[in-house]
């Protein structure tokens, strides 16, 4: 695996990912062999245990990154103020994963708008700067590229701090008489902007296509054509692919490894667990 792109999925453990039962460990031992990040979603629930920690660290491979969101008790319910020792127990417990701990992201609901900017810099200012970071904004005012806009994104690169680029044009493109896991899909996923900003030093991108995966291929090209820029240009994304259930977003990563890979050959294809590792694109 290159290491200067991560590639990764929404979870490490899906019901139809992998034969047989397997357990959550042996889950990820088999996504790691295929995948170098994935996005940690769980922590925004609740805080993972000590031991679980330890045991993703003992699970996985050096090479992997842990990218957890913050707690929504932070982000959502106390919105990023009275919240020191929340951050303290979440930052304390996500340092044990050490070198493998990628970028923490928090993110923002469509209520946090950009008339709370000195309070995000506030919560950014107090941030330990051992760990990376990655903000993702929901509210349409950080889209109307005016100076407000401006303000964010030079907030972000004062920190270092990487903007979130959460891609759902294709599945808001092709919404029309959608089957039930897409119109499920089309209520949890914000149709936001694709601002392809750069503000730190490791973008992150999400992408997220329909359940005809066809009908994301511009947007897949685009982005193939964006990452092999951004490595010319020294920097190291994280990418990370969604379906609107996630059933075909393993396949989704491979196809873009392929494109990337056309372009810059020191990007390995992903290899897939289950399939022929010589079987053409899958668009």
């Amino acid at each position: 695996m290159s290491k200067n792109i991560y590639f990764g999925l929404a979870q490490w453990h899906h019901s139809k990912w992998y034969t047989g039962n397997s357990p959550e460990n042996s889950s990820l031992q088999q996504y790691a062999k295929s995948f170098c990040s994935v996005e940690g979603n769980s922590s925004f629930y609740a805080l993972p245990s000590e031991k679980n920690i330890r045991l993703w660290d003992e699970t996985s491979p050096e090479y992997f990154r842990y990218c957890f969101k913050f707690p929504q008790e932070i982000s959502h319910r106390q919105r990023l103020t009275h919240c020191s020792r929340q951050v303290s127990e979440f930052l304390n417990r996500m340092s044990l994963l050490k070198s493998k701990l990628g970028l923490l992201w928090l993110q923002l609901d469509a209520n946090f708008s950009v008339a709370q900017l000195t309070k995000l810099e506030e919560f950014l200012s107090a941030l330990p700067t051992e760990f990376s970071y990655a903000v993702e904004v929901r509210n349409l005012d950080f889209y109307k590229k005016d100076h407000r806009e401006r303000r964010f994104n030079q907030l972000l690169q004062s920190y270092n701090v990487n903007r979130v680029i959460f891609d759902t044009r294709s599945l808001f493109a092709h919404s029309a008489d959608p089957d039930p896991v897409t119109a499920q899909a089309l209520k949890a996923k914000p149709k936001v902007p694709t601002h392809v900003v750069v503000t730190g030093s490791s973008p992150f991108v999400r992408v997220i296509v329909p359940m005809d995966r066809a009908l994301g291929e511009q947007v897949l090209q685009q982005w193939a054509c964006k990452a092999a820029q951004w490595l010319d240009q020294g920097l190291t994304p994280y990418f990370f692919f969604h379906t609107p259930d996630n059933t075909k977003a393993p396949e989704l990563a491979r196809y873009f490894s392929q494109l990337l890979h056309a372009r810059r050959s020191e990007v390995d294809v992903i290899k897939l667990w289950g399939q022929s590792q010589n079987q053409q694109p899958l668009f």
